[in-house]
């Protein structure tokens, strides 16, 4: 899948359209779903794939531009990358053009830099993505630093107010901190009804405001403010005759959207509600001002309180009685200028959208942009009321005329949105006498026109009556100049015009009016100039009203500076051009870019007309300094294609090379002055552009002169300059060093311009006499940085240019990456070596192999030496392996022959290719990331080739006897194993589609190594014996890569070792290579390889060449066989320890272990019973798990010799002894064992290890704690613990399984079905093979009892309960099914008579418990019983447990009186539970059954005397019941004593009276005082009830038959550990 995103979507090469196959694609989205399983995951793929079908669907459409499907496809590929990377898959690397690289193309510093790039790509990608969703706040500082310009999208979706009358809504950005409009206004006309005036913008009315810089918007506060001036009538509701059209404040809506501005807000769905703050109402302000005239002036927010004012106060309140009114807007910030955001957002910003510009440039002037706009503020004024009692409604009328006093149409921009207008009326201040308007309009008007016009304002009172209104003549003219008499424009800032009365037509005459002062600054400046005072009395009348205004400039083709004005125009005053050029430095950067071509003709021009003369020179040399410097500040760098294209089309000073290289060498050659050290530095960060002059200078002088006698001069003057700077640099280090190092920084930058008009080799000798004067320690990575913007250059493109700079590069390199170097500087030597390396790798710099040759001699081993020692953490370690590749990448065969034959003796080259050697092998996939799959094939195949090429130096230096160096062939083979096997190569775990690419491209390297191997053991000969059995393993892991031709050739390596082994082995053995195979497949296997082929192949192999062979035909067919059978298991065990069932995985562990045991591998034996026991604790088998470990311990002896290594267990770090380690094991054993509530078997090896610490350790303190056990106790406890055992049949094998505590036959009938899911369990009991099976697999489970063996210790003795019960199911391995069946004719009245059963007694491999819960049944043996002998055993068992149940009643009053209640009942009351009258219907007593059978005639007797002995045992349990029985029970006792006397009288009548020994009921106490009950068995009881000659002719130990498959009865007292169930499988 790696190639889902890289190969399936291919990109066409160049600018072609991107093919996306629709299958392909629909195949990896589907694929997406596979493998995306977490939602997050799937979310993000499935969104990029729609993303993937949304550009396909753009590009096949046709109809993109070039730059736009460029553009695209950048976008196509960046999406892939990274759905590869979160997906898992493989980098695809890629040129700039989105092309994917070709490695056999590509430089292998090249890709690697490529690789570099898309990782670090694709994590900042995801970076970005995890910085969205966490933290915003990184995220915009993040936006912040890597943008510098914004536009802020707003969209008006409703105005919801109740106006009544036409409105204007002015918006705009403010900042209240410095009381400054940040962007002009946006306008939107409402009309009376509530509705947008173009009304198919309803909801949708979008402005964006541009050009903010990120200084604009991290300001602390930002809003956006909202002015809305209502147009109509004076006051509100007014008469039909009053004054229409006048513009009247209403209110201000204020929103802060300084949090969308810095980016911590960002949803451009969410509307924001701004609310309303209206004025207060005319009515209301003249009634205060009439009740409050006498006492102070009114100051209450009213509409004569200027709108600035009203928000201002909003803002500091934030409290708004709005009432719901307001405005309803969207706000989204978008990185970029406005040209961005239309490429980028087209869905956001259309022709509809008005452009909000800022009131002033950007940050970032772009070339090319065009502006003339002049932004007039009418700011306030004073006017005097004259005849009227109260002040004036001021109206101001701006426009814009030209000298001749013509209006200049639609020249004025009351806000953005909306056509240009010829005049501007400004909002009436209702009898104000000081009105304050700060009311901003755009004037735009041509650059050629600007020079002849200038502003007018007309001043004019209205009045609220129409008839009045009508006779009111404007009383007041006011005008300003755009352009002043200098040439220069208005200057920024704020003016203060003189108000002249309106009187006449003069006043309207523009020739009139225009020869006056304008402001009174005109009028201090002429009177300054003439000496005369100022008349207010002339032409024109000046009135005693005031007015001020502020305008900004805002133009790319005007200026406001008289130095840059004087500079451009140095002709006309040549007397002031020095001044001019001083001053140059001093002139705002932004006029300085707007005249840059005009400026630099300008500087030319000076020089030349002055070339004979060096006045100016070192004037215009700074002055061109300053410019160049100027544009490479980040605010004009866009300036910089622009001085290019002046520096090549327009530049045309062909001398000028001449004056600027005698400035320079004079800055150099003198700076050691304090006054010329700061202009140097200056003028070195300019030097690029600087020899760009000098250079293109040169060539017009070449063009347009030829070469002339001055030629030698110019050379001169750049040697000179060379000179000058080596001088420099040889001073001691604390001279200088900041121009020392800024001469490192930009020399290398004039170098392909010098290249052009200067000798190349030359210029090559120049710089490396310039690096080799630089001190050694001084300025080391400066240096090395220098160096490597040489070789960046074109100069190293050239072969005889190599040939001088190549060896000043190696002898840098050598001494920094010198053994005995002091402090390395890693990254400036990786970085220029790199760039050296890339260099010699394209093809177009001509012949390289000397040049290869060379670093091969002076760095390669300074380059291994250094990946060596550096720390793999390190991030230059992927550097330098980058460059190792490359420069054996780029050795040929005469490089490696030659490298060798460098060599003084042959130890030289056994350090050389050890260190390679190791290196290799740590170097193979553990630098590059696993994703970068090319470079990490490309290393591979690089160490492949080195790998063959030290293979035939090993059997040309190191194959005879006396030079042969086991070590070093050691790590050879190591190597090429370590190559072999890894997981880069490993095709098999790739895609088809991605193996198919690699093998076309690579090969099988594999294959290629593991012949290699092969051919390199053959040559050993007789050496191959010092490698047996270390190489054993290697060879085992390459012979069982998945690759069949690989492991047909290598596998008859191990019979060549069998062989060699054989021959030189004293006994004619290989025993040490078989045991190091076993070893070595059991954990190759286990660690996941290998599998059923390799079984096969290896097999057959190795019997064809063992059969072949004279003597190892029989052994070696033995070992073939032998490990079939071990791989076998050990695959079946491989695969099982993947399933659910961890029975599964026991079984196969134990088949394991039990082939280890065989062949007495007690290392490998130990570990996998420690895997055992392991999977039995997880299944709480702690019973399984102390024998298991018990196993462990048996290896083990009771002595003080040390462990040997193998038998210490595998978490052990500790040195055992034995005796040490076994005597841990049996506590941790006797811990599971305690677990497991087999205390018996803990008291027994609590016993040995007693004995031990008594006898042989004498740690009495560890004697006691194990003499105070509590298992006695606990065993005395155990009550009723009951479990059962179930056999199984299954595939005609059947095995008895020890199931849980209280675990019914069903539970482990579905336990097992679940461990067999296509199995069938059979429903019958009867035997399989007398049963009709029509399913493959089926299963039959029954529960069986196990055969009570009682230990001979216990034979004869009274034994309490408790402890039988142990032996009852434990240390068993004989156990018996009981089936009821019919024989002969069936009696219809006593079916009984004719019921025979069938006993089954089942024999296991191995006593119960043990290592598994279930062993296989070994023997099975079946016996008949006749229905006598069915009786006699059902009377045994019915006296057994009336004897016990009577027993336990009596010695324990606290038990319940009911199971003895029923077990009366049930016997005396003629119930079916064995009594007398039930063997009376058996009719074995009748004379025909004894005549018929004489050889039942001891058995009758026996059952008669079973008959007998019950009754002193039910006259004990009547007793007993009559002492327990509450009053409820009563009327049941006596039923029971009366039914008993009548039974009793018909027995003793009929067999006789039987007594017992009063020894029997009573109580035993122990010397605690509790109560310990023997157990009585039947035959006991026989035998101590009378003196009688019968012999025991029935097993008194016999069990109850069982004729279910059920547990025993809840009430028993006999009860069992651990159920067993008998399986046939």
């Amino acid at each position: 899948m790696a190639s889902t995103f890289s190969h399936q979507v291919p990109l066409k090469k160049g600018f072609g359209p991107v093919s996306i196959d629709e299958v392909c694609l629909m195949h990896c989205v589907f694929l997406f779903i596979g493998q995306a399983y977490k939602t997050t995951l799937f979310r993000n793929v499935q969104q990029m794939a729609y993303s993937l079908i949304e550009y396909r669907s753009q590009i096949v459409s046709g109809t993109l531009p070039k730059d736009d499907l460029v553009e695209l496809k950048k976008k196509v590929t960046a999406k892939i990358d990274y759905g590869n990377r979160i997906l898992g898959l493989d980098l695809v690397v890629r040129d700039e053009a989105g092309n994917m690289l070709d490695p056999d193309q590509t430089s292998t510093v090249n890709l690697f830099r490529a690789h570099e790039t898309a990782s670090r790509s694709v994590d900042d990608r995801i970076q970005e993505e995890k910085s969205r969703l966490q933290n915003l706040e990184t995220r915009r500082q993040t936006l912040f630093s890597t943008v510098h310009t914004y536009s802020l999208l707003m969209n008006l979706k409703n105005f919801v107010c109740n106006i009544g009358e036409d409105a204007e809504l002015l918006m705009s950005l403010y900042d209240p901190d410095q009381s400054e409009f940040i962007s002009e206004n946006f306008l939107v006309r409402w009309d009376s009804m509530g509705m947008p005036k173009e009304i198919e913008k309803l909801n949708n009315l979008p402005a964006l405001f541009t050009d903010l810089s990120s200084s604009v918007l991290m300001r602390p506060r930002l809003f956006l403010v909202c002015q809305i001036i209502r147009v109509g009538s004076m006051e509100l509701k007014e008469g039909k005759k009053s004054t229409g059209g006048l513009r009247r404040p209403f209110g201000v809506a204020v929103m802060d959207v300084t949090d969308v501005a810095h980016g911590k807000t960002d949803d451009e769905d969410k509307q924001h509600f701004i609310p309303f703050q209206q004025i207060a109402m005319e009515t209301y302000i003249r009634q205060r001002q009439l009740i409050m005239s006498p006492l102070m002036p009114s100051r209450v927010i009213g509409e004569n309180e200027p709108l600035t004012a009203v928000f201002n106060k909003v803002i500091a309140t934030r409290e708004v009685n709005h009432k719901g009114q307001g405005l309803f807007v969207t706000l989204k910030l978008l990185p970029g200028d406005l040209a961005q955001v239309r490429k980028d957002y087209p869905h956001f910003v259309d022709r509809s959208t008005a452009i909000v510009r800022k009131m002033g440039f950007p940050e970032i002037i772009l070339p090319g942009i065009v502006r003339n706009d002049f932004y007039i503020t009418l700011v306030q004024g004073e006017f005097d009321r004259g005849k009227k009692k109260t002040p004036k409604n001021v109206e101001v009328i701006l426009s814009v005329h030209d000298d001749n006093g013509s209006p200049m149409e639609k020249a004025v921009f009351p806000g953005a949105g909306y056509d240009g207008i010829s005049e501007y009326k400004s909002v009436i201040y209702y009898q104000v006498k000081q009105p304050c308007w700060n009311e901003t309009v755009k004037v735009t008007i041509p650059i050629e026109d600007v020079c002849r016009c200038h502003l007018r304002m007309m001043f004019r009172h209205r009045s609220s009556q129409d008839s009045r209104d009508k006779s009111e003549k404007p009383f007041g003219m006011a005008f300003v100049n755009l352009m002043r008499a200098d040439g220069t424009t208005l200057k920024d800032g704020r003016h203060e015009l003189i108000v002249y009365k309106v009187d006449g037509k003069k006043s309207e005459d523009a020739k009139v009016y225009l020869g006056l002062p304008a402001t009174w600054s005109d009028v201090e400046e002429r009177e300054r100039q003439t000496g005369k005072q100022f008349h207010h009395t002339g032409a024109i009348p000046v009135t005693k009203d005031s007015f001020q205004i502020t305008t900004l400039t805002c133009s790319t083709k005007l200026t406001q500076n008289v130095d840059l004005l004087g500079l451009l125009n140095w002709r006309s005053n040549p007397e002031d051009l020095e001044q001019n050029l001083q001053r140059l430095m001093e002139v705002e950067g932004a006029e300085i870019v707007k005249f840059l071509q005009d400026t630099l003709d300008a500087l030319f021009n000076i020089m030349m007309e002055t070339s004979e003369k060096d006045t100016y020179d070192t004037l215009v040399f700074n002055a061109l300094v300053f410019i160049i410097t100027l544009i490479g500040d980040i605010k004009f760098q866009h300036f910089n294609p622009v001085l290019e294209t002046y520096i090549s089309k327009h530049f045309s000073a062909t001398l000028a090379y001449m004056k600027l290289t005698g400035v320079l060498n004079y800055y150099v050659s003198h700076a050691e002055e304090p006054v010329l050290t700061e202009r140097l530095y200056t003028a070195l960060k300019a030097l690029k552009y600087l020899f760009r002059f000098i250079v293109q200078s040169r060539v017009l002088h070449l063009r347009f002169y030829g070469k002339n006698d001055d030629g030698d001069a110019f050379f001169n003057s750049i040697r000179c300059l060379f000179l000058s700077f080596n001088t420099l640099m040889d001073r001691p280090l604390d001279e200088g060093v900041k121009i020392k190092g800024a001469i490192l920084k930009y020399l290398p930058t004039i170098i392909n311009d010098v290249q052009a008009v200067f000798d190349p080799v030359e210029l090559s000798v120049l710089l490396a006499k310039f690096i080799e004067n630089i001190p050694d320690m001084q300025l080391v990575r400066q240096k090395l940085g220098c160096m490597c913007k040489m070789v960046e250059s074109d100069l190293f493109k050239q072969p005889d240019c190599r040939d001088v700079l190549l060896p000043l590069v190696t002898d840098q390199l050598s001494g920094q990456l010198d053994d005995y170097s002091c402090k390395p500087d890693y990254e400036a030597c990786v970085q220029l070596l790199s760039t050296v390396l890339d260099h010699l790798d394209r093809k177009d710099v001509g012949p390289t192999r000397g040049h290869v040759q060379l670093i091969m001699d002076r760095l390669l081993r300074r380059v291994n030496r250094t990946v060596i020692g550096m720390d793999r953490s390190s991030s230059l370690i992927g550097h330098y392996l980058a460059c190792m590749t490359a420069i054996l990448k780029q050795m040929d065969d005469m490089h490696y022959a030659h490298y060798f034959n460098t060599f003084k003796t042959r130890l030289d080259i056994i350090d050389f290719l050890m260190e390679t050697f190791h290196m290799f092998m740590d170097l193979m996939g553990n630098v590059f990331p696993a994703d970068w799959m090319v470079m990490n094939l490309v290393q591979m195949q690089v160490f492949l080739r080195a790998i063959i090429q030290y293979s035939d130096v090993l059997n040309k230096f190191f194959l005879e006897p006396a030079h042969f160096n086991k070590p070093l062939w050691d790590n050879y083979f190591l190597l090429t194993v370590a190559f072999i096997t890894h997981k880069t190569l490993q095709l098999e775990t790739f895609s088809q589609e991605k193996r198919t690419k690699i093998l076309n491209k690579y090969a099988d390297m594999r294959k290629i190594m593991g012949f290699k191997i092969k051919e390199m053991w053959n040559n050993l000969g007789q050496n191959k014996i010092i490698f047996i059995p270390a190489m054993v393993g290697p060879i085992l892991e390459v012979t069982l890569v998945p690759e069949p031709e690989l492991r047909k050739d290598t596998i008859p390596i191990f019979f060549d070792m069998m062989q060699c082994e054989h021959n030189f082995s004293p006994g004619r053995t290989f025993e040490k290579f078989e045991n190091e195979l076993i070893t070595k497949l059991d954990q190759e296997v286990e660690g996941g390889r290998g599998d059923e082929q390799y079984k096969v192949l290896l097999e057959k192999t190795l019997l064809e060449y063992c059969r072949r062979h004279r003597y190892l035909s029989q052994s070696g067919e033995e070992l073939a066989l032998l490990l079939s059978s071990l791989l076998e298991n050990l695959l079946a065990y491989r695969t099982i320890t993947h399933d659910e069932s961890p029975e599964h995985r026991m079984s196969c562990t134990v088949n394991v272990l039990n082939f280890y045991k065989e062949k007495k591998r007690e290392d490998i034996y130990i570990r996998y019973l420690y895997k055992l026991r392991d999977l039995h604790l997880d299944c709480e088998n702690y019973t399984e798990a102390a024998f298991t470990l018990l196993l462990h311990a048996e290896l083990l002896e009771w002595s003080d010799k040390p462990c040997a290594p193998h038998l210490i267990p595998r978490d052990g770090q500790h040195q055992w002894t034995q005796q040490e380690l076994k005597e841990r094991l049996f506590q941790e054993i006797i811990c599971y064992l305690d677990k497991g509530k087999m205390w018996e078997k803990a008291i027994e090896l609590g016993k040995q290890l007693a004995k031990m610490h008594e006898s042989h350790m004498f740690d009495f303190v560890e004697l006691s704690r194990l003499l105070v056990s509590g298992y006695y106790k606990a065993i005395q406890a155990l009550k009723n613990i009951k479990d059962c055992l179930q056999g199984f049949f299954k595939s005609n094998k059947m095995f008895i399984y020890r199931g849980k505590e209280y675990e019914w036959l069903e539970e482990f009938s579905g336990r097992l079905l679940s461990q067999f899911p296509s199995a069938v369990r059979m429903t019958s009991t009867a035997p399989p093979g007398t049963t009709s099976v029509t399913h493959l697999d089926n299963i039959q489970c029954f529960t069986v009892k196990p055969s009570l063996s009682v230990p001979h210790q216990f034979k004869d003795k009274g034994v309490p309960e408790q402890i039988l019960n142990y032996y009852r199911a434990n240390e068993v391995d004989q156990f018996q099914y009981s089936r009821a069946f019919q024989k002969g004719e069936k009696d219809k009245e006593n079916e009984f008579a004719t019921m025979w059963i069938e006993r089954t007694t089942y024999i296991t491999a191995y006593r119960f418990p043990g290592i598994l819960k279930w062993f296989e049944v070994k023997s099975v043996s079946v016996e008949e019983l006749s229905p006598l002998e069915n009786a006699i055993e059902t009377m045994e068992s019915t006296n057994e447990k009336v004897s016990n149940l009577v027993q336990k009643q009596a010695c324990d009053p606290s038990l319940s009186i009911n199971p003895l209640s029923m077990m009366l009942n049930g016997i005396v009351d003629a119930a079916v539970m064995g009594g007398w009258p039930t063997m009376r219907r058996l009719a074995f007593f009748n004379d025909t059954f004894i005549q018929q059978h004489p050889e039942d005639h001891e058995r009758l007797e026996v059952l008669k005397q079973l008959i007998a002995l019950q009754m002193p045992l039910l006259a004990d349990g009547i007793h007993i019941h009559g002492e327990k029985a509450t009053e409820q029970l009563k009327p049941l006792h006596n039923r029971l004593v009366t039914c008993f006397h009548e039974l009793r009288e018909k027995v003793e009548r009929q067999y006789g009276v039987v007594t017992l020994p009063h020894s029997l009921t009573e109580k035993k106490t122990s010397r605690v005082g509790s109560v310990v009950m023997p157990y009585i068995h039947s035959s006991s009881l026989r035998r101590m009830s009378v003196v009688s000659t019968l012999s025991t002719a029935s097993s008194g130990l016999s069990s109850s038959s069982s004729d279910g498959p059920s547990c025993v009865s809840s009430q028993e007292s006999v009860v069992f550990p651990s159920p067993l169930f008998v399986s046939y499988f």
